[in-house]
């Protein structure tokens, strides 16, 4: 029996899964056939080793198609193959699914047949990154909690795509052509919703109508120039916020709009900022480098130093601005007495 992990466990195993593009699935499960001989009822393409009966490996056979899926599988492994459609009934037996990896094969939406995924009703893992998918497809199963769509041809997400999945809690979209008006409106109601990854596509804004409970919102390389003077306070879940490499400059930067008690890290890096952000004393990552700043302002940090007046920031990184060693102000040291990380200077 499975159990829940505890809600800091979870937010953790995000966090290390936020430093992969995707699952190395064999690092977890080990090749099919050290788990043993396959099972009799298995399709003929595929092993369902009897020491994982549950489980069925198609992965890596040149698979043009959907295979035969017997009565009882909960995990189905599909990547690494040369599949292009899903017919309406591919999955007809498959009402037991729990995990269904489609990664890297040549699926369009256009491909999937309507009513595909009817059958799906207790799917909790759709893994269909580096596919030619230009829509999500749908209708998903409720009991969804894990959606990966990374390296496809999403450019929108129409409303009503992921309606109804309240219990989803992580939702990657990075590699995408998807604009800010193409995925305004999306995540309403994901009440669930923790991890969500929009990086490495062709936004100009932050998402808008992102749930209150997201903890974790990347949205790396983009075309971001402005970020709202509100939207932090409508996260009040938000601990980490990643804007690096867009096109930030000070004026798209409302004053304060950072300071909020929730964030542990926030990465502005790679971007046009000449000042520093106002930030909490809550903070405790700060990613500045490859700016032009050319002033160290304490006052982003601390407003106010004394015994238990300072900032919890242990890493901050401004290499690749306009400062030198010597810009950094004595007082600094009181200020940042928790840094263990505090570069300036030079970058490669």
């Amino acid at each position: 029996m499975s159990r829940l992990l505890p809600h800091a466990a979870l937010l953790a195993i995000l966090i290390g899964c936020a430093l992969c593009q995707y699952e190395d699935y064999d690092s977890y499960y080990g090749p099919s056939h050290m788990l043993g001989p396959s099972g009799p009822n298995c399709a003929p393409e595929c092993d369902c080793p009897v020491n994982f009966p549950s489980a069925m490996y198609c992965d890596g056979r040149r698979l043009k198609s959907i295979p035969s899926i017997p009565p009882g599988i909960k995990y189905l492994y599909l990547q690494n193959n040369q599949i292009h459609e899903i017919k309406a009934g591919a999955f007809v037996n498959a009402t037991d699914l729990r995990w269904l990896i489609l990664d890297h094969n040549r699926i369009a939406t256009s491909a999937v047949e309507e009513g595909a995924f009817e059958k799906l009703v207790s799917l909790e893992k759709l893994f269909f990154s580096y596919n030619d998918l230009t829509e999500p497809v749908s209708p998903l199963a409720k009991t969804l909690n894990e959606l990966k769509m990374i390296g496809n041809k999403l450019s929108k997400l129409p409303l009503g795509s992921l309606s109804g999945l309240a219990n989803l809690t992580s939702v990657h979209l990075q590699e995408n052509e998807l604009t800010s008006e193409g995925i305004s409106g999306a995540f309403k109601g994901l009440s669930s919703l923790v991890y969500l990854d929009v990086s490495q596509n062709r936004l100009g804004l932050l998402p808008a109508g992102v749930p209150s409970s997201v903890e974790m919102l990347y949205a790396d390389h983009n075309d971001i120039s402005s970020v709202p003077k509100d939207y932090l306070q409508q996260l009040p879940s938000l601990q980490y916020l990643r804007i690096s490499h867009n096109k930030l400059a000070d004026s798209g930067v409302p004053e304060g709009v950072f300071n909020v008690s929730s964030l542990i890290e926030l990465d502005l890096s790679f971007n046009n900022l000449q000042t520093i952000p106002e930030v909490h004393e809550n903070l405790e990552n700060l990613y500045l480098q490859v700016n032009q700043i050319s002033k160290f302002d304490i006052g982003s940090f601390c407003k106010v130093i004394g015994p238990v007046n300072y900032s919890k920031l242990r890493h901050l990184r401004l290499d690749g601005n306009n400062l030198t060693r010597s810009s950094v102000p004595l007082e600094a040291a009181n200020c940042l007495r928790q840094a263990t990380e505090l570069t300036v200077g030079a970058t490669d």
